[in-house]
């Protein structure tokens, strides 16, 4: 995936005007002033369209890097069976350290939502070892939790005493894990 806070950094560092980067990227049904909205949006950390994987690589060839040094790699848990509060805990302890250090203190973590935020984050280093990465200087850029209500499947009511009913309110969340190289 593209990293839209390395994209601007490299533009300003290298003084590239998006123009010049919109001509170089070459997609057919892309014409330029599509192509400039394009960019402008990708800087902003809004993917649409969604860049694709020769979009990155015209991209890097155009800032003279490679296509690694524009490039993050994301992994999510969607509707985990815990709630977010509690699975922030742990993402918090994670967010910005190096990848080993980052599974260290999950090994060690003893909580629920640690075994779960291991595995996706084995599978953002899985995908960044796939794309040619350094996974040794691989931190973790982004670690978040979002809320996504209620567990699909659980039962809403649970009978009580003289016809009365309480709620049950098991709930969901999606972990999001985002590694990047420095």
């Amino acid at each position: 995936m593209l990293s839209a806070i390395k994209l601007k950094e490299l533009c300003q560092q290298r003084q590239v005007d998006i123009a010049q980067l919109a001509g170089q990227l070459g997609r057919p049904r892309l014409d330029k002033k599509k192509a400039v909205a394009a960019i402008k949006n990708w800087q902003r950390g809004l993917f649409k369209p969604k860049p694709r994987k020769e979009d990155i690589t015209r991209l890097a060839a155009a800032l003279s890097v490679e296509a690694n040094d524009l490039a993050d790699w994301h992994s999510c848990h969607l509707y985990a069976p815990l709630s977010a509060r509690k699975a922030r805990l742990v993402t918090q302890l994670i967010a910005g350290r190096g990848v080993q250090d980052a599974m260290d203190i999950l090994k060690f973590t003893r909580k629920r939502a640690a075994t779960m935020v291991n595995k996706v984050l084995k599978a953002a280093i899985a995908d960044a070892d796939e794309q040619q990465a350094d996974v040794d200087n691989l931190y973790v850029s982004e670690a978040r939790v979002d809320d996504a209500g209620i567990r699909i499947g659980t039962k809403r009511w649970i009978a009580k005493d003289r016809g009365r009913t309480h709620r049950i309110r098991k709930m969901g969340c999606h972990i999001h894990i985002t590694v990047t190289q420095p």
